[in-house]
């Protein structure tokens, strides 16, 4: 009997171990910088995640039939159960060939009152219109009798792999991601609003990284989530290695239709969301925001003409910070101590654009166009070889 029972605790333990995808520290990547427990957007606390990931079909694209590969994210900064809880935020675009809607008013309020919601570029309007309703059957705005809302919805594009303009992103859709939303360890790669999505010529998607800093003896968490869709495979780094240059003839994407777009190498996008439990203020948020690009630049970001890179930044600190009708106290930190925000803003965009990858599936598509996975044996080689991987 206990030999039966060891034989079943290995199994379990294997298929454990087998159904967690490694991430970019899995393979020995080596990174600056402290991980928070669940190296995720998740470790700050409150911040929430959750998907809708819709994949069907094979073959030949048939407008409005498919194949489908598409989906929703969702990233509540202090849980859905929580309703309507505003937190200060501030947005910044290196390059604005793309999408996030709200952006206005969280700007000129200081405060970021919805969910986030990330899709594809032409699901923009459904998703936006599917929060606004759930905002209604939820009493989001938790029993005022007027209120008015700007959902903020951001997109890459997924058309290389999904018929996206067959409009698959429905309701049921944008309710799922916001019902799935939890903390804790979250799922990357081909999930979410990044199912279909292409990085630095390999297959990309979600990924998230998080860092635990101190300043002053005080200890705090900044976290990103990125939906990745961008940059032209000869810029891409890892650790300080041209990966791309060295894996220039492998793997390409393949066309097995001529592409319908005048898309160019480096084209797409990437979102990131950044959330942090530093008590910083809109302006503050702004200069993290703005320090999001340097993250992206590192791994061969390069801002390009056909590239939407749109960022946003929020602080779950200061939780009564916001008032309709009295005047209320919160707590601000010197710009004198910003220097350790920004850096770990840089390290976990870095990271989380690298898990994106990692995580990500080689997928087929459309027309059977293929975006392939980063082959993880060939990236340890090639780190190897520059004598950067992580013992």
């Amino acid at each position: 009997m206990k030999k039966i029972l060891l034989v079943l605790a290995i199994a379990l333990i294997g298929a454990q171990s087998y159904a967690q995808k490694p991430r970019a520290r899995d393979l020995g990547v080596p990174f600056v910088g402290t991980p928070g427990k669940f190296n995720a957007i998740t470790d700050v606390k409150g911040v929430e995640v959750g998907y809708s990931t819709i994949i069907s079909g094979k073959g030949e694209n048939i407008i409005g039939k498919g194949p489908i590969r598409t989906g929703v994210t969702a990233i509540f900064p202090r849980g859905k159960a929580k309703k309507f809880s505003p937190v200060y935020a501030n947005w910044y675009s290196l390059n604005g060939n793309g999408e996030m809607t709200g952006t206005t008013w969280v700007t000129e309020s200081g405060f970021l009152e919805t969910p986030i919601m990330i899709t594809n570029t032409n699901s923009v309007g459904e998703v936006r219109q599917a929060v606004l309703k759930w905002f209604v059957d939820t009493d989001w705005y938790s029993g005022e009798s007027w209120w008015y809302t700007y959902p903020v919805v951001a997109e890459t594009y997924d058309g290389f792999l999904n018929d996206i303009y067959g409009f698959h992103v429905q309701e049921e859709h944008v309710l799922e991601a916001i019902e799935n939303s939890s903390g804790g360890q979250i799922a990357e790669g081909n999930v979410g609003g990044g199912t279909g999505m292409m990085t630095l010529g390999f297959k990309g998607g979600t990924g998230t990284s998080s860092r635990v800093f101190e300043i002053r003896d005080s200890s705090y968490t900044v976290g990103a989530i990125v939906q990745s869709n961008f940059g032209a495979k000869r810029n891409l780094s890892i650790a300080g290695v041209p990966v791309g240059m060295e894996l220039r003839d492998t793997l390409n994407y393949e066309f097995n239709a001529p592409p319908k777009s005048n898309r160019q190498e480096g084209d797409g996008s990437i979102i990131v969301i950044v959330a942090t439990d530093a008590p910083l203020l809109p302006h503050q948020l702004k200069r993290i925001a703005q320090r999001i690009p340097l993250g992206v630049g590192i791994v061969g970001g390069r801002g390009s003409n056909g590239s939407g890179d749109i960022f946003l930044a929020f602080s779950t600190a200061n939780e009564n910070a916001f008032s309709r009708d009295q005047a209320t106290v919160v707590e601000t930190m010197s710009n004198d101590l910003l220097t350790p925000v920004f850096e770990a803003t840089v390290q976990a965009v870095e990271e989380a654009i690298i898990n994106a990858m990692v995580a990500a599936e080689t997928m087929e598509g459309i027309n059977g166009n293929k975006a392939h996975a980063l082959p993880h044996d060939l990236l340890i080689e090639t780190l190897k070889k520059y004598n950067r991987l992580e013992k």
